[in-house]
């Protein structure tokens, strides 16, 4: 167990508004206890589901595009034939892709969901915002928040998944 601080411990994070502090920290604690779980695990169990669970790599795939697809609709934009055939992908092993490169992809995309969020406004609660074809209406913020919390609710199942595969008990 680390004693280093969580991130909601070490106060603003600089450079963000105050209502999106929380949602900062979630998605940075997330990427470290992804790291620091996952800094050994072997690249042959990356697929290996867990007594008909989602596998470590599915959970890898699928916090990178929820980033990528609730931040795309939280600046207001439509999905791209690209974001979709990423979705349909989520989940289906890809020959060579290691626990490493699946943790670079997540990284590269905690930027730029950081960097989104760092150019978003206070009003960010009133921004009507829709989910999708059918329009879910949602907003701005509600977005960031939903995509802070899934990520690590993603997160937690890795570490799971993970750990109980290590100790062979799949």
């Amino acid at each position: 167990m680390t004693t280093e601080m969580e991130w909601w411990q070490r106060g603003p994070v600089e450079g963000y508004l105050p209502i999106f502090q929380p949602a900062v920290h979630a998605i940075l604690q997330a990427r470290d206890e992804l790291h620091r779980a996952l800094q050994d695990f072997p690249d042959a169990l990356l697929w290996q589901p867990l007594h008909g669970m989602a596998s470590t790599g599915f959970h890898l795939q699928h916090i990178t595009g929820v980033l990528n697809r609730l931040l795309t609709y939280a600046n207001a934009k439509a999905l791209t034939e690209e974001q979709l055939d990423y979705l349909r992908a989520e989940g289906k092993p890809v020959p060579g892709l290691t626990t490493r490169r699946l943790l670079e992809n997540l990284d590269q995309e905690v930027e730029h969901t950081l960097a989104s969020i760092r150019n978003m406004k206070e009003d960010a609660p009133l921004v009507p915002r829709a989910i999708g074809r059918k329009k879910i209406p949602t907003t701005q913020f509600g977005l960031v928040f939903h995509a802070a919390e899934h990520m690590m609710r993603h997160t937690g199942q890795v570490l799971v998944t993970s750990k109980v595969l290590l100790a062979g008990n799949y």
